[in-house]
């Protein structure tokens, strides 16, 4: 089996043309025939994936995070959001050496801003470590909008469980998973435990980790070793009720509200408190968890900048503090100070994490998240 075929090759990577060439850390050769025929084909449609709910209601697309009906709802640009993939997960087990992948994408362009193909559109996997722990194996990012490829090749022998991270900012039309003829292959459904879900803003979306599988939301759903539900839309993560409403059909874990990046002070005054009072309302008996923006990592030298993170602070706590009097309990309450870190390096930007932001983002919910869990 020879690697996907390269093509536009950035120019700061003309240097490596003078050795080996490396795709997805792997030798490989610079072009491609087609994949050897004796592969077996498993359309992931046939037995469901994790991070996709409303199974039951009709989608434009099958892969679409909100069934057909939000539509109608939400503001045109959630919509259009809400049509990526992001935080879905494919399970199955399998014997084979090598694991391909036949796709359609559902958007031709793989590239925003600080994202690569792979962190834009890219699949990225994981694999079952002997002592039960997800480890990495590959990620791929595409090359053209459909097509096939290998995301893993030379794997050592034994029967092992997968799970494919999905693009995060593009959507799919269809995803099969490939392996070699007559190796074990077994879909795996969603694990059935109820999902963490996190509605947030480009952060959740993932931007900018270089891998869907190292976005916070999917480092603490390996962690806790449970499914989740990513409700992140670049730019568009402000507590809205059309969001809050479908939330509420889902019997969730725990909510986690990390909308604070996109709204200002009086945004978060206004429609923080009904939002919770709104999935109280449809799931009482859910924890929610409450999450404070990061703070820019240059706003220590930016007063503005920094005097907007106080505000919206403040307003969090504000809300917190209303809730709890009237009797809210099972309310949880992230700082987001030291979410990125203190030492500024957290960021690819100054606003959106690095994977060593996200890694930290994730190391500062944890226990919160582990404290909400309890029962769940």
């Amino acid at each position: 089996m020879r690697a996907p075929r390269i093509s536009n090759i950035p120019i700061f990577f003309v240097s490596l043309l003078v050795s080996p060439l490396m795709v997805n850390g792997q030798n490989a050769d610079a072009a491609e025939g087609e994949l050897e025929p004796n592969v077996a084909w498993h359309d992931v449609t046939t037995w469901d994936i994790e991070g996709r709910e409303w199974i039951d209601e009709e989608r434009y697309s099958w892969f679409d995070r909100f069934p057909k009906r939000a539509e109608a709802t939400t503001t045109a640009r959630v919509w259009e959001l809400s049509r990526s993939t992001v935080g879905m997960l494919v399970r199955f087990s399998t014997d084979s050496d090598e694991i391909m992948l036949d796709y359609a994408l559902t958007k031709s362009g793989f590239n925003g801003i600080n994202t690569s193909p792979i962190g834009h559109s890219g699949f990225d996997m994981y694999a079952r470590g002997e002592n039960g722990e997800w480890r990495w194996v590959e990620s791929a990012g595409p090359k053209e909008q459909a097509g096939q490829l290998t995301i893993a090749w030379g794997l050592a022998p034994g029967e092992r469980e997968y799970a494919l991270y999905l693009p995060s900012f593009n959507g799919l039309a269809a995803l099969s998973i490939g392996v070699t003829e007559g190796a074990k292959f077994q879909p795996l459904p969603p694990r059935r435990m109820r999902p963490i879900v996190f509605y947030g803003t480009s952060i959740n979306h993932g931007a900018s980790a270089s891998r869907g599988g190292m976005v916070h939301t999917a480092i603490l759903g390996r962690w806790f070793d449970r499914p989740v539900v990513n409700l992140g839309f670049n730019g568009n993560g402000r507590m809205d009720a059309a969001v809050g409403e479908l939330m509420g059909d889902i019997d969730a874990a725990v909510y986690v509200i990390d909308c604070l990046p996109n709204m200002k002070a009086a945004d978060v005054l206004e429609k923080c408190v009904p939002l919770v009072k709104q999935l109280r309302a449809a799931q009482p008996a859910v924890p929610i968890v409450l999450v404070e923006d990061r703070r820019n990592t240059n706003a220590w030298i930016l007063p503005e900048r920094s005097a907007h993170h106080d505000a919206n602070h403040a307003a969090l706590r504000e809300c917190y503090a209303e809730l709890r009097a009237a009797g809210f309990r099972d309310l949880y309450y992230i700082e987001g100070d030291n979410l990125l870190g203190n030492d500024g390096e957290g960021t690819a930007d100054g606003s959106h994490p690095s994977d060593l932001g996200f890694w930290r983002q994730a190391k500062v919910m944890e226990p919160i998240l582990r404290q909400a869990l309890i029962g769940r």
